[in-house]
């Protein structure tokens, strides 16, 4: 028991740091983004963080639904793999959109790569459902999330034409 709960807050901290880091790296250029024009149905700033917690922590727990699942059957087992291999992916390209975004200025290309992120998301949660399906229950508020952060992505881009 002691041991699943030291991995599971392993895998709850590995999102959450690395979300953290992602916006420490971007909270300079956070006073540009409040001089973009902002779409209809924009949030105010500070929803963004408490949004992305709460969906950094449900990832953590699903790729620790995951994890638990690989390693209660045979290691090559090979459904399990893929999932935890595009959860990787998926969090580095997650970990890239902010510094184009708001470090960058690359409204146009920070919405092609959301695209690759939606992608991967939903790949991943098509993956994790083969292994666990709460675990891909978990990630439809991801997936709802990016579908928005893409209408605002889009939606700014044009608007800067």
């Amino acid at each position: 028991m002691k041991e699943k709960g030291k991995s599971l807050l392993v895998s709850i901290a590995v999102p959450l740091v690395l979300g953290g880091l992602s916006a420490l790296l971007t909270k300079d250029s956070m006073q540009k983004y409040a001089q973009l024009p902002q779409p209809p149905l924009a949030p105010p700033p500070a929803v963004f963080p408490i949004v992305w917690s709460i969906l950094f922590l449900l990832m953590g727990i699903s790729s620790w639904l995951v994890w638990e699942a690989f390693r209660a059957r045979k290691p090559t087992d090979p459904a399990v793999l893929p999932g935890l291999g595009t959860y990787v992916l998926q969090l580095a390209v997650n970990f890239l959109w902010p510094l184009f975004f708001f470090r960058a200025g690359w409204l146009g290309f920070s919405f092609l790569w959301l695209l690759l992120l939606l992608f991967l998301v939903i790949l991943m949660v098509m993956q994790f459902a083969s292994v666990s399906k709460l675990a891909a229950l978990l990630q439809i508020p991801y997936l709802l999330w990016l579908i928005f952060a893409g209408y605002l992505n889009l939606s700014i881009f044009l608007m800067t034409l």
